[in-house]
């Protein structure tokens, strides 16, 4: 395998073959002519050439001036057939383009031959790279950076064919009649674009059978009009075959309403491709359009034009339906002309199209309110299209914690779609076009939490785990079942045979039901593996501990707690009678530690030859827990003692490190290592790369990147063995954290950090330590993991980020995986999607739980298609945007620089409002304006460039930022946005008004305050969660009832300076202050410190730094950074 990818993506290191890896099929492994199943190999790219100006092209903008762009096309433009100027008063028309480009189809796919089974590293391509963040200089303006959101790093080759149809129609549930019936949207020129004069014109009360054409007559571009010609309405049946096939009569032929007259379009069309039309050969008795199994049922005659029909006409070789699939309610409105994203998801069943009626005399578009003015009929969620003027707006923070925006999905879909905790993506409205996405500005990326601890997790037990023969995608709910025998793949189309096995039903215990198996009914669900599955007998969880017991190691104390930590715990460790563990200790040297069994007391080796590392006794340094527990306790009672008046001032870390994966390679296993200064003896050592007077530079911060690559191919070694490397880094010193946390960036383990850690000057350090360890020590664990994520066929995934090592082009290889890991990944549309109403996402990890059982974990994840700027506005998710976007300034800090970094954060914000207003508003209005759904996005990026992993002029430690950086990449979403937005709020004044009660206990539920000192006030107490620290700082005119009833002091000069816990009070106010600090707490895997802080607190400057809204010397404030923000729009 070429070690070319494996450079791109993870750096140099031999790129073994996984273990334990899902074995693929050869057939699907082999890319086949006109075929994209997204794994498609992307060149290596080099960060240098992020630093250079890069000319515009195809799926590329600047920041500077907005040009559209050209859209890339196998296809050559055609000028429309005609084009009116409009009357006074009436829309301006154009007829449409009548035919069709020819439908393609795709080879016939071959079946699965019997054979040797490849590993995905063998017969994969190399990977692309991860950590490219995918920015690229502005041509016209330099120093404001922007990024290249949702397109491969380079491209190489010809272009894809953008407008080729995908082979097969449509998904489970979905009415393909949608896809068939909407016109192509009108290309828009250059020179039109964001530069034409807008022609309004007042829309007529519609006449019957008619639909408006918006509320202001105005279409946004990119947009589909309605059609104009009645649209032959068939209503909701209940008897009806389920997926009943779409109404087949003549296409429109009336003209269309148009934004404004355009001249011929001087590109190639790229969302001006007409949508292939229906096929009638394949269709089948209730279930619409399908495909046969050898995608080429498609007769040359039916490519060109519909043939007429009767609405409810079945046409097709398949029976009807068993009575058991007719009696489901139909999954999707089958009345409305409108797009499927427009579809209501709380009346999915509209017995007949719903024109919007306009009172006579309405308002002309001069009277419209603001809100009207970016409203069309497109937006099934009116309310994320509100539009807001955010320099007149202040409150614009929502009183609780903001939920995940619902996908626009008929309700049977959206009831089995999966969590947005495990699965979410930043747009939840898919773009048709890459053109259209790019035109959007905004970047397209899915936010995974795949082993996330669960409540209800349905797990099934199958000899036959029921897959693709193409693509190997897991059947999931939104599959179609053609009948009981035969079902189509929801990613590539394929259609598969249902085996015999999965005709039962275990939880109903009927047969003939394939469609309420419980793999069809949870978008979440986990398989015990059989052995196909294992390419060797399942690991035993084999825990590691390497400690450091230098001086410095000492004196800090951890010792201690870590050995009682782990003795408290001991029995708690994951695992099975054959659970292994072992200990290693250094300072200049290396320490064993024998604990065979029959050994009265464990037995020290040490060896002094660092240079060339050994095992003395390999057999008995990992001894099996459960026969030797009680030498095992002996060591962790005596450990501490042993070094307690060492002056052993060096650290051998990287020898510890050779020597341990030495010891683990023939299990793979969990190796955690405890260390606690700047490495400075034998390989791997380090030398202080901080220079304290730069810690508030406000020019470009060094020392981003590792200054060796020892710890990283060490890493790519260990996860060559399937051994992870968690680092709990434990020190008041400089570490060098960029360069040690490789070892755990690549090897997917994890860093906890613990800054001036100290047992008797820190204790609330202390606190956190021992239930982070506890957390970690007895937390779920999979060994030997492998994820994979597939997406339908035309979308594609470029990049990663999170603690892995890309295996092949998309197998993440994790030797451990955890229920507190997050990861991204970025997207771009390599093939338009026209004729698709939605698409779907599946995230499979397999691994080997800590009983030894092979197990499958497959979320899938469904979002709809739409064609118009305003419905991907509207289906934003403001949140997940920022993690991703958080994900990529963190790599392209490392590879160029923070400020690039920061400029193109700043930029993303701009590009995104700047479309919003020159695409989706009809009235243009002074202001700052953003849709009600972004109206949070323009805070959230000046708290991410005021967040410690980013900000300049404020002093920030070197391994602090690196800290922030790694935890802004690895931590899920839920977690990561604490960090980057902290939650403010008034505690003094706590009532039970509004209160969850859960489990017996009331849990007030405070307002969520804007964070800025004007919200606070010297009579009240303020509690700030910020993630991994909370601050409750208590105002110098406190209300003497909480200083007495919650904190136990009589006044405020009373209250201690390192007050770390609340005092366990038998008052009304101290229950309910404890019970929604603890409820906070329960919410995160790992305890936050809680710091109690006064006007005269040290920690005071910490609290204020996070009041993001308030002006600081280095930083502008969220009102200043909204004028910069309209100033840059306006330019």
């Amino acid at each position: 395998m070429s070690t070319a990818g494996f450079n791109s993506q993870n750096g140099t290191g031999t790129g073994q073959t996984y273990t334990n890896g899902p074995s693929q099929n050869p057939v699907s492994l082999q890319q086949l002519p006109g075929v994209s199943y997204g794994m498609t190999h992307q060149s290596t790219f080099n960060p240098m050439q992020a630093k250079a100006s890069v000319a515009s092209g195809p799926g590329l903008y600047s920041s500077g001036p907005y040009q559209p762009i050209p859209p890339v096309s196998s296809y050559q433009s055609v000028p429309p057939p005609s084009s009116f100027p409009a009357l006074p008063g009436q829309p301006l028309l154009t007829s449409p383009p009548m035919g069709g480009p020819p439908s393609h189809t795709p080879p016939l796919s071959a079946s699965p031959s019997p054979g040797p089974r490849l590993t995905s590293a063998q017969a994969m391509p190399p990977p692309p790279a991860v950590s490219t963040g995918n920015y690229y200089a502005s041509p016209q303006q330099p120093m404001a950076t922007a990024w290249q959101y949702n397109t491969p790093p380079l491209q190489m080759g010809p272009p894809t064919s953008m407008s080729t149809p995908p082979s097969a129609t449509v998904a489970n549930h979905v009415n393909p009649a949608l896809g068939s019936t909407v016109p192509p949207p009108p290309q828009t020129s250059s020179a039109a674009y964001g530069s034409a004069p807008v022609l309004h014109s007042v829309t007529h009360p519609p006449v019957p059978g008619m639909p408006p054409t918006s509320l202001h007559g105005y279409t946004q571009p990119g947009i589909a009009p309605p059609p104009v010609n009645p649209i032959l309405s068939h209503g909701y049946q209940p008897n009806r075959a389920l997926y009943g096939a779409p109404p087949t009569g003549p296409p429109p032929t009336g003209p269309l309403p148009s934004m404004k007259s355009t001249p011929p379009p001087t590109g190639p069309p790229l969302a001006n491709a007409p949508p292939p039309p229906p096929k009638a050969d394949g269709m089948v008795a209730g279930n619409g359009l399908q495909a046969s199994s050898n995608y080429n049922h498609v007769d040359n005659k039916t490519a060109g034009r519909p043939q007429p029909g009767s609405p409810g006409q079945h046409l097709g070789h398949y029976p009807s339906l068993p009575p058991g699939y007719q009696n489901a309610p139909s999954a999707h409105n089958a009345t409305s002309p409108m797009h499927p994203a427009l579809q209501s998801t709380t009346q999915p069943y509209a017995q007949t199209p719903q024109p919007y009626q306009q009172p006579p005399g309405g308002p002309g578009p001069a009277q419209l309110s603001p809100s009207l003015a970016a409203m069309s009929l497109q937006s099934s969620t009116p309310e994320a299209l509100r539009v807001v003027n955010l320099l007149q707006e202040r409150n614009l923070l929502p009183p609780t914690p903001i939920p995940a925006p619902m996908p626009c999905l008929p309700q049977d879909l959206q009831k089995v779609n999966c969590n947005p905790e495990v699965f979410r993506c930043t747009l939840t409205s898919i773009p048709q076009t890459q053109s259209l996405l790019n035109k959007a500005k905004m970047p397209l990326g899915l936010l995974l939490h795949p082993f996330k601890d669960l409540s209800q997790l349905p797990v099934v037990t199958s000899s036959t785990i029921v897959r693709c023969r193409s693509c190997r995608t897991y059947i999931n709910p939104f599959v179609s079942f053609l009948d009981q025998r035969r079902w189509k793949c929801n990613l590539c189309y394929r259609v598969n045979d249902v085996p015999e096995e999965f005709m039962y039903n275990p939880v109903s215990r009927a047969y003939g039901e394939p469609h309420k198996r419980p793999e069809v009914q949870n978008a979440t669900i986990e398989f015990i593996a059989p052995s196909e599955y294992m390419l060797r007998p399942p690991q035993p969880a084999v825990y590691l501990f390497v400690l450091d017991v230098s001086h410095n190691a000492v004196e800090t104390g951890y010792l201690n707690v870590f050995c009682q930590s782990l003795l408290d715990n001991i029995n708690a460790l994951p695992g099975d009678s054959r659970t292994k563990v072992g200990f290693i200790t250094f300072d200049s040297t290396i320490h064993f530690y024998n604990l065979q069994e029959g050994l009265s007391q464990p037995q020290m080796l040490i060896v002094s030859d660092i240079e060339d590392i050994f095992l003395p006794t390999p057999d008995s340094l990992l001894v099996n827990l459960n026969e030797c527990k009680e030498l095992v306790q002996d060591l962790l009672k005596n450990l501490p003692n042993l070094f307690q008046k060492t002056m052993e001032t060096q650290s051998a870390l990287g020898s510890a490190l050779q020597a341990a994966f030495k010891l683990l390679s023939p299990t793979g296993g969990r190796m955690s290592v405890f260390q606690t200064q700047l490495p400075n003896l034998g390989v791997g050592a380090l030398q202080s790369r901080e220079d304290p007077n730069q810690r508030a530079s406000a020019k470009d911060i060094q020392h981003l990147s590792p200054a060796t690559d020892f710890y990283k191919k060490l890493a790519l070694d260990c996860s060559g063995q399937q051994v992870a490397v968690d680092l709990f880094l434990l020190s008041a010193q400089y570490c060098d954290l960029a360069s040690l946390g490789c070892i755990s960036r690549y090897s997917a383990g994890s860093v906890y950090y613990y800054p001036s850690y100290h047992h008797q000057h820190n204790p609330a350090q202390v606190e956190r330590f021992q239930k982070d360890l506890k957390r970690y020590l007895t937390r779920k664990i999979g060994f030997e993991a492998v994820m994979r994520i597939r997406c339908t066929k035309g979308l594609s995934i470029h990049t990663f980020h999170g603690n892995f090592f890309v295996r092949s082009t998309d197998l993440l290889s994790l030797p451990n995986v955890n229920p507190d890991a997050g990861f991204a990944v970025q997207m771009s549309i390599e093939e338009n999607l026209d004729d698709m109403q939605v698409v779907s996402f599946q995230a499979a990890l397999l691994y080997t739980s800590s009983k030894g059982e092979r197990r499958i974990r497959v979320h899938t994840l469904c979002l709809p298609v739409v064609n118009s700027l305003s419905d991907i506005f509207a289906g934003a998710d403001v949140q997940a945007i920022t993690g991703l976007l958080a994900c990529m300034a963190v790599d392209r800090s490392v590879t160029a620089s923070l400020s690039d970094a920061r400029d193109a954060m700043t930029n993303a914000a701009i590009d995104s409002l700047a479309s919003y207003r020159q695409s989706v508003l009809t009235i243009q209005q002074p202001g700052l304006l953003a849709p009600a759904c972004l109206r949070l996005f323009p805070l959230y990026i000046l708290a991410l460039l005021k967040q410690k992993a980013f900000r300049t002029g404020t002093s920030t430690r070197l391994d602090d930022r690196v800290f922030a950086m790694c935890q802004l990449k690895y931590q899920p979403l839920a977690y990561a946005m604490l960090m980057i937005h902290p939650a403010l709020y008034r505690v003094d004044d706590l009532t039970d008004e509004g209160a969850l009660n859960i489990n017996e206990r009331t849990i007030p539920q405070p307002r969520v305050l804007q964070l800025s000192v004007e919200k606070l006030n010297r009579e009240g107490a303020f509690l700030m969660d910020t993630g991994m620290i909370m601050y409750l700082w208590v105002g110098r005119n406190c209300n003497p009832n909480f200083l007495t009833q919650v904190l136990g002091v009589p006044s405020y000069t009373a209250v201690p300076d390192n007050l770390y816990l609340l005092p366990d009070l038998d008052t009304a106010e101290s229950q309910r202050t404890r019970a929604f600090i603890g409820w906070l707490r329960d919410q995160r895997p790992f305890s936050p410190t809680l710091h109690i802080i006064k006007d005269e607190s040290q920690l005071k400057s910490s609290f204020m730094q996070n009041m993001i809204e308030d002006r600081t010397e280095a930083a502008l404030s969220y009102y200043e950074f909204l004028l910069h923000l309209q100033q840059q729009i306006s330019k």
